[in-house]
Parts: structure tokens; C-alpha cells; sequence
């Protein structure tokens, strides 16, 4: 039972996660990438706090390691600009295959970071999943425009790092001080860039502003009690079908399809994370690094 309701608590995160970065594509071109980021953080700050105080756990956000939470807040600043940057310039199915090589990352950067063990099976997977971006982005060709293709992969290695950096702080401090922060720190850094160059908000977007702040609070409450309900062998395969949701809203709000060489690059970036889950299974590591959004 608590399988299939951990299942759909990831599902259900899913959806919204896409939801969330589809209002954020929708306005994404209106502002710069660091006023979005500012006003995602805006948005999402009063749903988290309700969140944290009917729970009673306000008393757990100053009880914290207070130089990773920095270090991740610039590392957030980092994906987040990246990512609003490049899913301006890109249909939403292709961001996200290229986000897919996230936990390819995550698993060679913990090797040298959390002192994990990677095996030459792993290493070819990684190696694979790396040349599916190529094949999607596909560098001197008509693929995937260069900057914005770079950008989401900068933006796949800050979330590798944030990643690792959320797997150190949960051995110390809360998930609730761990989202709430994030979204501080992100949105001090990003207001404080984004304030040189602040464009009035006009009334027609304030419903996308409150969609983006509700849906990624709504998200990390469903991906928190899916993974406190399930294992992550189980729940990491589904998050890939969050590519399903992306290509609705491609196909309904933007008219667009990911082309054939696109798919390709999907397939074996997904099929190469699917064999790293797989491998993880069947040879456990001592320490997983914390997958999912940061």
C-alpha cells in the first residue's frame, strides 16, 4: 500500500514540478533570469511558512550549518539562472532531457565530494548518458542553440552540486529549514542582482507568479512524502516521466515537438540514469547522494 501511495505522491510531484517551470518558461522572456528567480522565491515564501508553522517545526530554521546553506544558495542562484535563461530560448521537453544527465553527475561528482565508490560499469553509463546531450544539443548542427543548450547544462551540474551539498546538510538540520532557506538565500541573491535592472510586473502576470510560488511549495510537500513513504530505487525511475508532462504543455500551450534527434538524445540519457538505478540496486552503495529537486 504504501508503495503505490509513494508512487503517487511522486507522480503528483512531478506534475507540479512541471507545471512550475512551464509558468516560469511562460513569463521567462518578460524579465531577466535573476528577477524570475526573485520572484519565484516571492511567490513561494508565504506557502512554505504555512507550510513549516502548522507543522511546528519554526523553531528548526535558525538551528543550522550556516556555510553550506550559503555555498547552496549561490549554487542555487546558479542553476536557477541557467535554467530560466535556457528554457526561455528552448521548447520545455528539451530543458528538461538536458536536465536529465543531473544524476549522471551526481554519481561521478561523488566520488571526489562524498568519497563514494564508482565502478567502471557506472563510469561507461555516465560516459553514454554525456554523449546523448551531445546528441541533442549537436554542436555545429541545426540542434539545440549553443548558449542555451550550455546554459541548461550548467544548470544540470549546479544541481549536481546542490544536489551533494542538500546530502551533507539533511545528516544536520531539517527539511524544512533546508527549503526554506533555499528559497531565501536564492531570492536575497537574486533581488539584489536583479534590482539594477527590475521591470514592473503588470497585473496579467500575478496569477503565473502565484501558480509558480504554489506549485513548487505543493511539489516539495509531494516529493518529501514520497520518498518518506518509499524507497528511491522504486521513485527515481518516475521521475522521467515528468518528460511526459513537459511534452503535453510543449504540444497544448507552445504547439511544439521535441524533433527525432531530440528523442534520441532523451532515450539514452533516460536509459543510461535507468541503468545507474538499476546497477545502485543490485550493488547498494554505502551512501546515496540525495537525488531530486534541491
Amino acid at each position: 500500500m504504501h508503495s503505490r501511495t509513494a508512487s503517487a505522491w511522486m507522480l503528483l510531484a512531478g506534475l507540479l514540478f512541471a507545471t512550475m517551470d512551464a509558468s516560469i518558461k511562460w513569463i521567462a522572456a518578460d524579465y531577466s533570469p535573476f528577477q524570475v528567480a526573485a520572484l519565484r522565491t516571492i511567490a513561494a515564501v508565504p506557502p512554505v511558512l504555512l507550510w513549516i508553522f502548522l507543522r511546528g517545526r519554526q523553531h528548526t530554521l535558525l538551528r543550522i550549518h550556516w556555510p553550506l546553506h550559503l555555498f547552496r544558495g549561490v549554487i542555487a542562484l546558479g542553476m536557477m539562472v541557467c535554467f530560466i535563461y535556457g528554457v526561455a530560448r528552448v521548447p520545455l521537453s528539451t530543458a528538461y532531457t538536458i536536465m536529465f544527465v543531473a544524476p549522471l553527475m551526481i554519481t561521478a561528482l561523488a566520488v571526489p565530494l562524498l568519497g563514494e565508490r564508482v565502478g567502471l560499469r557506472r563510469w561507461a553509463a555516465i560516459v553514454v548518458g554525456l554523449l546523448g546531450v551531445l546528441v541533442v544539443l549537436r554542436p555545429g548542427m541545426s540542434g539545440v542553440a549553443v548558449l542555451p543548450g550550455l546554459a541548461l547544462l550548467a544548470s544540470a551540474l549546479f544541481y549536481a552540486f546542490a544536489a551533494i551539498t542538500v546530502r551533507k546538510l539533511a545528516l544536520r538540520d531539517s527539511p524544512e529549514a533546508l527549503v526554506f532557506w533555499f528559497l531565501v538565500l536564492m531570492g536575497i541573491l537574486a533581488g539584489t542582482v536583479a534590482a539594477f535592472d527590475w521591470r514592473p510586473v503588470p497585473r496579467e502576470h500575478y496569477p503565473v507568479v502565484a501558480i509558480i510560488g504554489l506549485t513548487g511549495t505543493l511539489a516539495q510537500i509531494a516529493f518529501t512524502h514520497a520518498f518518506r513513504l518509499g524507497e528511491a530505487s522504486q521513485l527515481a525511475p518516475l521521475e522521467y516521466l515528468a518528460l511526459v508532462w513537459v511534452v503535453l504543455f510543449d504540444v497544448f500551450v507552445w504547439h511544439a515537438l521535441p524533433d527525432g534527434m531530440t528523442w534520441l538524445g532523451a532515450a539514452i540519457i533516460v536509459g543510461s540514469g535507468l541503468y545507474l538505478i538499476h546497477r545502485d540496486t543490485v550493488v547498494p552503495r554505502a551512501a546515496q547522494p540525495l537525488s531530486g529537486p534541491p
